[in-house]
């Protein structure tokens, strides 16, 4: 078995990624001597505990992070800036700090001026989930076959980026490198606009008359399922997302209304062939996923 990437890792927040990461290390050996699992409510250390997931509970992030070389921040990103400003005088010189979430420019732009000199940061995403939150919903193999997303900066120690490349590579990720700001247009598309359009749908569905909504749910085929369960995510979460991914979210919803109207005109006005054309490209990235293993 390899050496452990780090002799202290610190999981700021114990939900889905966070608990999956905490099973994994676990699991393997090799990614950290000791875990240490940090959260603020007391149910959820205890569930940590109990669970046996983790080497050290603390509800204080200040002590948790004390003497640890490598820290994940595995909260919504709306948190990140408080919580940075608590911990950041106990960080450990020479540690690494990264973290899962979902916006990469405003990592950058709320850690980035909060960081004590010495220490690292190194953004990353892994792009893995599920609609399920909590320490219970974790699974060991939540990353294997999956893309993480590293943004460095451009003053970013090589050390510390491979060092959380080789984090997520023993978690089971495939990893892929970017800039903040091209991470966040891609996943406005791919991740956060999907998200927006299944709280919307979801959101028409429960406001219409009671009996028609009845029989939605009643009769609700593959499609609607599907949209109900990306809906079913967190809410903390993906507040955050949207709130701090604003400008690119915004850009791609634009860019989809006007596709959408186009399509409703296509069907207004009986043109078969724009919406064939529609449909083909549809099945046409659905197979590209597919053959990719993204599917």
């Amino acid at each position: 078995m390899a050496e452990p990437l780090f002799n202290r890792l610190c999981l700021v927040g114990i939900g889905l990624i966070g608990s999956s990461i905490a099973r994994v290390a676990k699991k393997r050996g090799d990614i950290a001597k000791t875990i240490v699992v940090t959260t603020r409510r007391a149910e959820t250390l205890q569930r940590v505990r109990e669970l046996g997931i983790a080497d050290v509970v603390e509800a204080d992030a200040a002590r948790a992070v004390e003497g640890c070389d490598g820290v994940i921040f595995c909260i919504p990103v709306g948190a990140y800036a408080d919580a940075m400003r608590h911990i950041a005088p106990h960080l450990a010189p020479g540690a690494v700090l990264t973290d899962v979430g979902s916006t990469k420019g405003s990592v950058v732009r709320d850690l980035a001026p909060l960081m004590p000199e010495g220490v690292h940061l190194i953004p990353a995403h892994p792009m893995a989930g599920t609609e399920h939150s909590g320490p219970d919903a974790g699974f060991p193999e939540l990353f294997e076959g999956r893309y993480c997303i590293v943004t460095p900066l451009p003053d970013s120690d090589p050390a510390a980026v491979e060092k959380v490349k080789e984090l997520w590579r023993r978690c089971g990720s495939m990893i892929e490198t970017m800039d903040p700001i091209t991470h966040d247009k891609v996943v406005a598309i791919v991740s956060h606009l999907p998200h927006l359009i299944a709280f919307t749908i979801c959101g028409t569905a429960d406001d219409l008359a009671e009996e028609t909504k009845e029989a939605v749910l009643k009769f609700a085929a593959s499609g609607f399922r599907d949209f109900t369960r990306i809906a079913a995510s967190d809410v903390d979460m993906w507040r955050d997302v949207f709130l701090n991914n604003r400008e690119a979210v915004l850009e791609m919803l634009s860019r989809f209304s006007e596709d959408a109207h186009a399509f409703g005109r296509a069907i207004r006005r009986g043109e078969a062939g724009f919406i064939e054309d529609r449909i083909k490209r549809g099945r046409k990235i659905r197979r590209s996923l597919i053959e990719r293993k993204q599917a």
